[in-house]
């Protein structure tokens, strides 16, 4: 019997540093995310935006090896108009908003490879940690999509030319040391200890700062992205419009029958 990805993975909140809100996604399909996880996930992050007991939010995926495999191809391939396209793109846009309109710090651990919506989680978020095993790859043209609704935030923090470079590239990787000097992580580990070891420390930081001088940086941070709720959700709908193609359909096929 088929088992309905769409139906699993969960999320998790945790707080074991005073201050210091975890937020753990987690899909057993490389930690893909449906619409339903990120809803949840956008639903979390804005509630640690309100919660006065969180000074700074960590966010990470479970496990050892994928940080992020992007959307689901189950509910992808799924998808019958327009409509429902739109709703499903909306999902990354959401948590994007979320992650930006939060006024707490957003720490992003990248223990493994993230691709696609992956590689936007990762640049949406403040200042970003990860394992020399974190290769990014925006694979949205293969597929037949493009990183519409990813793009903006992935070309916010590594510049139009890199972005443009993974948008094109879609099939290559490109390894942790390159995602580093483009500006994407801060800081790259050998190991997921050292790279743990090194976020509870700026965390616990964070977590003794000034939260209006926190949140100030923040605004500061994202200034020019006022209009992000609309642009957003305009890309959206081209990735709405385009996930319809024969092209995708096909591609989604074949590879789900490899």
């Amino acid at each position: 019997m088929a088992v309905d990805a769409t139906t699993l993975g969960h999320i998790e909140r945790s707080q074991e540093i005073e201050g210091v809100a975890t937020i753990t996604f987690h899909h057993p399909m490389s930690n893909s995310l449906p619409g339903k996880l990120l809803a949840a996930l956008a639903a979390e992050i804005d509630s640690c935006a309100t919660d006065p007991e969180v000074k700074v939010v960590v966010l990470q995926s479970k496990g050892d090896r994928a940080f992020c495999g992007g959307a689901s191809f189950d509910e992808l391939i799924a998808i019958e108009d327009l409509e429902k396209g739109k709703v499903f793109f909306s999902g990354f846009a959401r948590v994007i908003n979320a992650m930006r309109k939060c006024p707490k710090l957003i720490i992003g651990r990248i223990q493994g490879k993230a691709v696609g919506g992956g590689v936007g989680l990762a640049s949406a978020v403040d200042y970003c940690f990860a394992t020399e095993a974190a290769s990014i790859k925006l694979s949205e043209l293969a597929v037949g999509i493009g990183p519409f609704v990813v793009g903006p935030a992935v070309q916010r923090k590594v510049g139009l030319s890199a972005m443009s470079d993974l948008a094109i590239n879609a099939t290559e990787w490109r390894d942790a040391n390159w995602a580093r000097e483009k500006g994407l992580y801060a800081h790259t580990f050998p190991t997921i200890a050292e790279m743990d070891e090194a976020i509870a420390a700026l965390a616990k930081k964070l977590a003794n700062s000034n939260p209006d001088a926190m949140a100030a940086l923040k605004k500061i941070f994202w200034e020019g992205t006022e209009n992000w709720d609309e642009l957003l959700s305009d890309r959206a709908a081209i990735s709405g419009t385009l996930v319809l193609s024969d092209y995708t359909k096909n591609f989604i096929a074949q590879f789900k029958a490899k």
